[in-house]
């Protein structure tokens, strides 16, 4: 009765914190970390006891999936470098910058319990950025950083946030051995990934039925991570490497009926785990002030601040220095690489909202050691993570779209041009596809007329919501299926060879899927 109660809990809470999150147009991951924290104080909540090694592996393969299935390869691959720099690298600094100021605040917190609050803030989420950036006509690479900084950085600062726990446990660390574990567990999982990926792409081909597929999908990374992590692997790069290594096959095996399918479950699932955990915190916070009792509620209120507002200089202190050191140090400017502006960095440097992976780190973190002692300043740890959570989200994720209006940051890529020059691109296709048609079957010229007028619409992204049935339907239909099939081939086939952008191909994949699917 009690796992009801906080499930229709869930539900309800779910559903209005989304309302409230669309209704006045602000990332729904604001709404959560605000009605998780007001939950968490509601007299009489019910409380779960929950295991909290459950939380990583339940909450983070499908949303690491997801943000891979979703992130573009080829723009990832050719910002491999600075990704790499804002992922790795940032990361690290973070890390070691917050760990050392816990420290020095709270002496008596041990070192790898100091670096675990670092490990938990370090990652950045891109969820509540890219939704901002996304309605403000940003430039494509600052999306394309934030996006392949997230997807790389969760996997970084939980491979670290593990070494951080295992020191904490074991009361032991050494830094050679930890390198060389770092790169071990790392290559392991993205060899793995990519052997579980290209496994799951030749078993996808012989499904045949989208609630089969669906289903399969769903599997993938629950069976990526448990298996790499049994092997003492990284399962966060497993997961990561599985869905980027499948994203990239999947317009050429998945069926139009799987897609339509599969995008409302998983966009449900991720939510919904979203939710969990904002609400799960959320109840926990009033356990965890209570139980702070060593500290007051000045002091508490003055570690986050502190806290958070490293995490943050750190990232600005990082962004600027790293963007131009490499130019400086080889004299030259690539020309495939355009350098980005001061105002552009500063919204690169503002984009530090933490979000689900801290909060799900912060939730899983042991309860006792193995002797059977209480995990070392645990409550503690929660709590500044969830702060920091809360300042970066609502802070800078509040005040982002003004900072970007007043540092006139735009846009020169228009999303609509590059879609109609796809759209003139494949109705040529289909045109070609009905002319062949219609010579070897002799059927009278006047019959494809209709059609060839929505597809001439369809040039300016004005596609008619219906056709009407005629008696020579079922020639209609497959005359329609052959110039979507001839539209999607060529939207792949530019796809593939890099003419539009994974944006735009989604976009026109998802409109080809539901005529397909109406069909």
């Amino acid at each position: 009765m009690l796992l009801l109660k906080l499930v229709i809990l869930l539900l309800i809470s779910s559903v209005a914190l989304g309302w409230l999150a669309r209704h006045f147009k602000f990332p729904y991951p604001i709404a959560l970390v605000v009605g998780g924290l007001l939950l968490g104080f509601l007299p009489k909540l019910p409380q779960f006891p929950f295991n909290p090694q459950l939380i990583l592996v339940v909450v983070l393969p499908p949303i690491l999936y997801q943000t891979a299935l979703l992130t573009s390869w080829s723009d990832f691959k050719a910002n491999i470098r600075p990704i790499s720099l804002l992922a790795i690298g940032l990361v690290i600094a973070t890390t070691l910058t917050v760990g050392a100021m816990l420290k020095l605040l709270v002496p008596d917190v041990p070192w790898a319990v100091a670096f675990v609050l670092g490990a938990i803030v370090s990652p950045p989420d891109a969820v509540a950025a890219t939704a901002i950036l996304s309605r403000l006509n940003i430039p494509r690479r600052i999306v394309t950083l934030l996006e392949g900084e997230s997807l790389v950085n969760d996997a970084t600062g939980l491979v670290i946030y593990k070494f951080a726990i295992a020191a904490a446990l074991t009361g032991t660390f050494s830094l050679v051995d930890a390198s060389f574990n770092f790169c071990l567990v790392s290559v392991g999982g993205i060899a793995l990934g990519v052997v579980f990926a290209f496994v799951f792409i030749a078993i996808h081909k012989h499904l045949g039925d989208p609630f089969i597929e669906v289903l399969t999908s769903l599997v993938v990374p629950y069976t990526a991570y448990i298996t790499a992590e049994s092997i003492h692997v990284s399962g966060v790069l497993a997961v990561v490497a599985a869905g980027l290594v499948r994203g990239r096959h999947a317009p050429e095996i998945v069926s139009a009926e799987m897609r339509i399918i599969a995008r409302s479950v998983w966009n449900l699932l991720v939510f919904m785990l979203n939710s969990l955990i904002f609400i799960l915190i959320g109840i926990q916070m009033s356990d965890v002030v209570e139980s702070l009792t060593r500290f007051t509620s000045q002091e508490l209120i003055g570690l986050g601040i502190v806290i958070s507002a490293v995490a943050i200089v750190v990232r600005f202190a990082w962004v600027y220095p790293v963007a131009y050191l490499p130019r400086w140090l080889s004299g030259s400017l690539r020309d495939d690489e355009p350098n980005l502006r001061k105002r552009e960095l500063g919204i690169i440097s503002w984009c530090g909202m933490r979000g689900i992976v801290s909060l799900a780190a912060a939730l899983a973190l042991p309860v006792f050691l193995p002797d059977g002692r209480p995990f070392p300043h645990r409550d503690l740890i929660v709590f500044l993570s969830f702060f920091v959570i809360a300042v970066t989200l609502i802070g800078q994720g509040l005040s982002l779209p003004y900072l970007i209006r007043r540092l006139k940051v735009g846009s020169k890529w228009n999303i609509l041009s590059e879609q109609q020059r796809v759209r003139a691109a494949m109705s040529a296709a289909a045109m070609s596809a009905i002319d062949r048609i219609m010579a070897t079957e002799k059927a009278p010229v006047e019959w494809a007329d209709l059609l060839r007028a929505e597809i001439v619409d369809r040039i300016s992204l004005a596609a008619p919501d219906g056709v009407e049935r005629q008696p020579r339907a079922e020639f209609m239909s497959r005359l329609r299926h052959a110039a979507i099939q001839a539209e999607r081939k060529e939207m792949i086939r530019m796809w593939h060879d890099n003419e539009i952008s994974d944006e735009v191909m989604r976009h026109l994949e998802e409109v080809l899927d539901y005529q397909e699917a109406h069909l």
